[in-house]
């Protein structure tokens, strides 16, 4: 009661000043948002930490399709300001419990011309960055709005480098902001002095998505939307963030931002939503199925998933996946798959179907309650529209619909995340990254944690005893790394492989000619869990070299990676609890081993006082887990 009375003065003081401009801090007072109009009553912003400008006086708002302009000719009415210390608790994540503080404004704005319109603006300003959006608000005259282009700005102190993909999947660059001539992917993250800064957005569900370009204005970036949104009043667009960091490693740290800026979740009963260790199935046959589901049981998996071909031709509009009707270009059977659903249902292994995005347009009410009847527990959307209002709001109802049908669901190919996870959990996770099926060598992996993992889940489709693996991608103790590193609930281990006492059939899945053969350190991923208690990025360098270690109950796990140089890490524990002793399983490469995935185990007691020394070769890494003794 005592805050609530404080909003109200603020609210009241403000509303009978004359001031132009307002500002805001962040909790620990060091992130502050100045707002104001200037003398051309046009609206301004500006971040700065520790005195030191971020974000220089940048224009906010939007341009109508008639040519009218949101955030000229106008004045400020009146500000509220609120303050937020809470936290919450996610159903999984990479924290068992997520801050969530933080100081606002919301300032009303009208139009100074003849029929004047009224919209809000509101910062929030957390210590982990600043985030705002714009709200118009209700217009008899004109119920709904055409937004031709946004005008939002963020300009730099410099011509500072940063890293960005064209496109979800593309391959990262690094290059001055002046370069940046077409529309790039969010986050994008900003080498800026000393500081590290991510520009984004949060909470895009019915709206176009956003990108970033460099616009006129020296050291200016630009947000720019993928088509021209209609929107019914009263309409909130989705967050503008700029996440600041010391480090690349505080924003993997504070990537819960995002998330932060979402609904909380809106499923009552969440017991069915499970995160877990996936290996897709390769054959499209019975014999490959139960040979994945006896394999997923006695290596600590608990998914199954049925790829493209299991209902025909994906790409083929004719193609009903409410039967199961083997492609035969992909396999020629035979398919038994409610043998195979049942199967793995009496073994505690759940089945994950992939649909194409054809037939999920035209059957999506149709086959989710139909997969449940089956014993289905969820899908792989797969070539999934996206970018445009339409296809965002479709795809976002596609993820609400399964949870009404208790399925959960990975979007593949170009959706990336915006924090939805929060609000509807059963969307486990989303490619919208440069994977291991695209065989990215460790470097481009070094990136991509410290970018596209800002933006939250992330499948990589590992694929452990693919050739590629050891041919580009740093080899096996990589990959083991990289589990741990790059962060998915569902977590796909096996993407191109067939366990021992599969099918002959290969069906049309490139790299799949192999059986899995049941080395050593496949215990690690028996052992390593997908969600977290608690993260910690312990050093790291975007395309160079990083650290992670991630707590699960009483046990820690721990993958390093190295780019195109050797790394000497030097390991402090001190992230272990204090007083007690733990076993440490080391998995590092050795050429000299006699084993096919040159992966060495060595095991010793260790605690939070012990330092380990490690030469990490070029393009390769080491994974730990750490058992509480």
């Amino acid at each position: 009661m005592k805050n609530l009375i404080l909003v109200l003065l603020a609210f009241a003081l403000f509303a009978c000043s004359n001031s132009n401009s307002v500002s805001v801090q962040s909790p620990d007072g060091k992130i502050k948002v100045d707002c104001w109009i200037d003398e051309a009553s046009n609206n301004y912003y500006s971040v700065n930490q520790d005195g030191e400008i971020l974000i220089q006086p940048s224009f906010l708002g939007f341009e109508l399709e008639n040519g009218e302009k949101i955030g000229t000719n106008v004045k400020i009415v009146s500000v509220r300001k609120t303050k937020v210390n809470d936290s919450w608790t996610p159903v999984y994540g990479e924290l068992a419990e997520v801050p969530d503080v933080y100081n606002q404004i919301v300032i009303r704005l009208k139009e100074t011309t003849e029929t004047p319109r009224e919209f809000e603006l509101t910062f929030r300003v957390y210590n982990e960055g600043v985030a705002f959006n714009m709200n118009f608000l209700s217009d008899e005259n004109n119920p709904t709005l055409t937004i031709q282009k946004e005008l939002t700005e963020f300009r730099l102190a410099n011509n500072y480098d940063c890293w960005v993909s064209d496109r979800a999947q593309s391959e990262y660059r690094k290059v001055p902001i002046s370069e940046i001539a077409a529309p790039v992917e969010r986050p994008l993250v900003i080498e800026a002095d000393k500081k590290y800064l991510a520009i984004g957005e949060a909470k895009l569900i019915d709206f176009s998505r956003m990108k970033l370009m460099a616009g006129e204005s020296a050291n200016t970036l630009v947000a720019t939307l993928h088509d021209e949104p209609t929107v019914t009043l009263t309409y909130t667009t989705p967050w503008r963030t700029i996440m600041v960091g010391d480090s690349p490693g505080e924003l993997i740290e504070h990537n819960y931002f995002l998330q932060n800026l979402n609904d909380p979740c809106a499923i009552d009963d969440v017991s069915w939503i499970k995160p877990g260790k996936v290996i897709r199935e390769v054959t499209l046959t019975t014999k490959g199925g139960i040979a994945c589901v006896d394999f997923a049981v006695e290596n600590g998996l608990q998914y199954v998933e049925f790829d493209a071909g299991w209902y025909g031709l994906e790409y083929d509009d004719a193609s009903d996946a409410t039967t199961i009707t083997v492609d035969p270009k992909r396999s020629p059977g035979p398919l038994d798959l409610h043998k195979v659903i049942d199967y793995a249902n009496s073994k505690g292994i759940g089945i994950i179907l992939y649909v194409n995005r054809r037939a999920l347009e035209k059957q999506i009410d149709e086959i989710l309650p139909l997969y449940r009847s089956w014993g289905v527990k969820g899908l792989k959307y797969g070539f999934v529209q996206v970018g445009s209002q339409e296809w965002t709001t479709w795809l976002h109802e596609a993820v609400k619909k399964a949870a009404e049908n208790e399925l959960m669901v990975d979007i593949h190919d170009e959706y990336r995340p915006t924090g939805f996870s929060r609000t509807y959990p059963n969307l486990m996770t989303q490619e919208g990254i440069r994977g291991d099926e695209e065989s990215p060598a460790n470097a481009h992996t070094l990136t991509t944690l410290f970018t596209r993992m800002l933006a939250g889940a992330g499948d990589n489709t590992i694929c452990y005893f693919a050739p590629r693996v050891t041919e580009k991608m740093g080899g096996h103790v990589s990959q083991l790394a990289k589990a741990v590193m790059l962060y998915s609930p569902w977590q796909f281990l096996f993407w191109y492989d067939r366990p021992p006492n599969s099918s002959d059939v290969i069906g049309g899945v490139p790299g799949a000619k192999d059986y899995i053969e049941l080395t050593p350190e496949l215990e690690f991923f028996k052992n390593m869990p997908t969600v977290w208690d608690n993260t910690k990025v312990l050093e790291g360098k975007i395309g160079d070299y990083a650290t992670v270690a991630r707590k699960s109950g009483n046990d820690w796990f721990l993958g390093s990676l190295t780019g195109e140089n050797s790394h000497a890490l030097q390991l402090n524990l001190s992230f272990l609890d204090t007083g007690k002793s733990y076993e440490a399983s080391v998995y590092s490469y050795d050429p000299e081993i006699d084993i096919p995935t040159k992966v060495r185990i060595d095991k010793q007691e260790v605690n939070s006082t012990s330092l380990l020394n490690f030469d990490i070769r070029p393009n390769s890494g080491l994974a730990i887990q750490f058992r509480q003794m």
